[in-house]
C-alpha cells in the first residue's frame, strides 16, 4: 500500500468511474500470485498444464476478435496534432478522455479492481521508471508479474513523487468497435478499453516502454528504443554489448538468444541475453551510452519457435510460463504450435478451444492452424539459459554498437558500417523490409519502418530523428558505432544465401572488431563494407565468391532505393532534420560518382 496522494487520488477517481465490487492491491508475493492463479483456473480464465512436463505453466485463450495489437485503434493523444506526427493516429486528449470514460463507466460492476505497482527496469535503478496499472483481468496481473518488477518495494522507491505512469485497463465487453489503446504523453497516462490481448493491455510493454517512454526520453535526454540487447563474450572473457533494431519477422529474438556455431563456441565465444525487445539508454558518467532492458520477461511469438530456431527461447518457456492462444494436447495436457516439432497431436483443442486433428491442417490456410499465428508465451527472463549476469544491473551495460536490420532480397549487403553517427541515423530513418507472404499483401513490397519504431514512437517522428541526432552530439567520439545487417539476401531462385541463425555470430565478430579498430573495411557509396576475407567462414559451406556477392553494393539498385527514401521523407515535411536531407543528397552524389 502507498501513502502517495497523487496515486491515491487517481485510484479513487478510477474506482468511482468503474464501480468495482472489490479492490485488491498487488503486493508481488508468491502467495498472492498463487491465489490469483487458482482463482483464474476456477473461473476458466486459465487452464493449468501438466505440472510434471510444464511446471507452473498455464494456458489462456483470448476471444477470436482480440488476438493482436490493433494499430488502427491506437492513438497518441498529444495536445497538438502536429506533436503526434504523420505516422500516428491522433485525437484531442479531452475528446478521447470523455470517449474512454463513457465506455469504461460502470464496467467493473461485479468485477475486481486490481492495482499493480510496477517498475520498468530494476527497482531503484536510476534508469528505471515506475508505473501503476489498474485492471479487471487476472490474466493481466499474472502477465505483469512476469513481464515487470511488481511489489511493495515499488511504492517505497516512488515515495511521494508524481513521476509515475498511470495505466488504466478495462476489458468491458471486448468489443472491437469500441476498442481503443490510447497514450496521453503529456499526462503520463495510458488507457485501453475493450481488449484483453497482451500487446494491448500489458501496459508496461509497448504502451509505456516505447510510446510513453520515447516521449519521456526526448524530454529528459535519453532513448527508449525497440531494440534487443546482447553481450558478446570473446575467448579472453571480454564482453561487448550490442543494441539492435529489426522490424518483425527479421529474427530479432533469435539474435538476442543466439547460440554460436560449434567452431566459435569451441574457441570460447558466447552470447549473453540482456533483452529481446526493448532498450532504454542513457549517457553515463563516463560519457558512454548505457542500456537496460526495462522488462523482466519475454512476450514471445510461439509459432516457429523450436529447438533449432531458438533453443534458448524454448527453454525459457518450460516453467512458470503463460501460453496464450496455442493448442492444447489433450493426451498429456501440454501445449503445441506449428513449428514446435513434428509430433502433431492427434487429440487436441485448437487455440479457440475447439476439437482439432492434424487432418484439418492446410499449410497455406492459417485459419486451419492449431495455434493462432500470433500466439504467445510469457516467460520469466530468469529462465533463459543465456541470460546475462548484468540483466539486473541497475547502472546498465555500455553499448559498443547499434545495429539496424531488415529483410532485403537484393538491395542491402550482408553488413555495412555507417560513415558517421549522422549517417547511421540516416540509415535507421530509412530502415525497410520487404513483405514475404501474400497474406501481408503483395510479396516484395518495401515497407519503411524507421528504427523499427513506426508503430511505437510516442511523438512526431521528425522530432524523433532530431532527438537521435542530438544524442549523437552529446555522445561525441564516445558514441556507439552504427551498422546495418541483412541476413536475407537471396539468389536468383529466391533461396537465402547466408545461413543465418548462429552463424550471424561471424558478422557480429566483425562488427565488434570494427568498434575496436581491429578490422579493415572497404568504403562504398553507402558505408564501410567488410573485405570478404574479414568474415570468418571456417567450417561454413560457403564459397568466397558467394560471400563477395552478398557484400556487393549495386549502384543502380541503390539509386532506386535513394528515390524511394526521398519519397518516404516527404511525409515528415519541414520536421525532417536538415542533416538527414544532407545525408540523402550525399548518398545520391556518391552513387553518381
Amino acid at each position: 500500500m502507498t501513502k502517495n496522494q497523487t496515486v491515491l487520488s487517481w485510484i479513487e477517481e478510477i474506482k468511482n468511474l468503474v464501480n468495482p465490487s472489490e479492490v485488491v492491491f498487488i503486493d508481488g508475493s508468491e502467495e498472492q500470485a498463487e491465489w490469483l492463479r487458482a482463482k483464474a483456473v476456477k473461473t476458466g480464465e486459465m487452464h493449468k498444464l501438466n505440472e510434471e512436463k510444464l511446471p507452473g505453466c498455464y494456458l489462456h485463450r483470448t476471444k477470436p476478435n482480440d488476438v493482436a495489437r490493433v494499430e488502427d485503434r491506437t492513438f497518441i493523444c498529444a495536445r497538438k496534432e502536429e506533436d503526434a506526427g504523420p505516422t500516428n493516429h491522433w485525437c484531442d486528449p479531452q475528446d478521447m478522455y470523455k470517449k474512454l470514460y463513457d465506455i469504461a463507466r460502470g464496467s467493473y460492476a461485479g468485477r475486481t479492481m486490481y492495482i499493480i505497482p510496477f517498475s520498468m527496469g530494476p527497482i531503484g535503478s536510476p534508469l528505471a521508471k515506475i508505473g501503476v496499472e489498474i485492471t479487471d483481468s487476472i490474466y493481466v496481473v499474472l502477465n505483469m508479474l512476469i513481464m515487470t518488477r511488481v511489489g511493495d518495494k515499488v511504492w517505497d522507491v516512488l515515495g511521494d513523487s508524481n513521476d509515475w505512469v498511470r495505466g488504466f485497463h478495462a476489458s468491458c465487453d471486448v468489443d472491437p468497435e469500441k476498442r481503443y489503446i490510447c497514450q496521453f504523453p503529456e499526462d503520463n497516462t495510458i488507457i485501453t478499453v475493450n481488449s484483453a490481448y497482451g500487446g494491448n493491455v500489458l501496459l508496461g510493454k509497448k504502451c509505456f516502454a516505447l510510446r510513453i517512454a520515447s516521449y519521456q526520453g526526448r524530454k529528459e535526454g535519453w532513448m527508449a528504443e525497440h531494440m534487443l540487447i546482447l553481450g558478446l563474450e570473446n575467448p579472453k572473457g571480454d564482453i561487448h554489448y550490442i543494441a539492435a533494431a529489426f522490424p518483425s519477422a527479421c529474427g530479432k529474438t533469435n539474435l538476442a538468444m543466439l547460440i554460436p556455431p560449434k567452431y566459435l563456441a569451441d574457441k570460447g565465444y558466447k552470447i549473453w541475453t540482456v533483452g529481446d525487445d526493448i532498450a532504454w539508454m542513457r549517457v553515463g558518467a563516463d560519457g558512454r551510452l548505457y542500456a537496460i532492458n526495462p522488462e523482466n520477461g519475454f512476450f514471445g511469438v510461439a509459432p516457429g519457435t523450436n529447438a533449432k530456431s531458438n533453443f534458448n527461447a524454448l527453454k525459457s518457456a518450460e516453467k512458470n510460463t503463460i501460453f496464450t492462444n496455442v493448442a492444447l494436447n489433450l493426451d498429456d495436457n501440454t501445449v503445441w504450435w506449428e513449428g514446435l516439432n513434428k509430433d502433431i497431436p492427434v487429440n487436441a483443442l485448437n487455440w479457440k478451444g475447439e476439437p482439432w486433428t492434424a487432418s484439418m491442417f492446410v499449410k497455406s490456410d492459417k485459419t486451419t492452424y492449431a495455434a493462432h499465428p500470433n500466439s504467445r508465451f510469457t516467460a520469466p527472463a530468469v529462465n533463459c539459459p543465456c541470460i546475462s549476469e548484468d540483466f539486473d544491473k541497475g547502472a546498465g551495460v555500455p553499448i559498443s554498437a547499434i545495429v539496424f536490420g531488415g529483410r532485403r532480397a537484393k538491395c542491402t549487403p550482408l553488413v555495412y558500417q555507417s560513415k558517421s553517427w549522422d549517417n547511421g541515423v540516416f540509415i535507421g530513418s530509412a530502415m525497410a523490409s520487404e513483405t514475404t507472404a501474400a497474406a501481408a499483401g503483395a510479396v516484395g513490397v518495401v515497407r519503411r519502418d524507421p528504427m523499427a519504431m513506426l508503430p511505437f514512437c510516442g511523438y512526431n517522428m521528425g522530432d524523433y530523428f532530431q532527438h537521435w541526432l542530438d544524442m549523437g552530439k552529446r555522445l561525441g567520439d564516445k558514441a556507439p558505432k552504427i551498422f546495418n545487417v541483412n541476413w536475407f539476401r537471396t539468389d536468383d531462385e529466391g533461396n537465402f544465401v547466408w545461413p543465418g541463425f548462429g552463424d550471424n555470430m561471424r558478422v557480429l565478430n566483425w562488427i565488434i572488431a570494427r568498434c575496436e579498430g581491429k578490422a579493415d573495411a572497404v568504403e562504398t557509396p553507402i558505408g564501410y563494407v567488410p573485405r570478404p576475407e574479414d568474415i570468418d567462414l571456417t567450417d561454413l559451406d560457403m564459397d568466397m565468391d558467394v560471400l563477395k556477392d552478398i557484400l556487393t553494393v549495386d549502384k543502380e539498385v541503390w539509386k532506386k532505393e535513394a528515390a524511394e527514401i526521398e519519397e518516404h521523407y516527404k511525409k515528415f515535411g519541414d520536421k525532417l532534420p536538415a542533416e538527414l536531407r544532407n545525408q540523402l543528397e550525399a548518398l545520391k552524389t556518391n552513387l553518381d560518382a
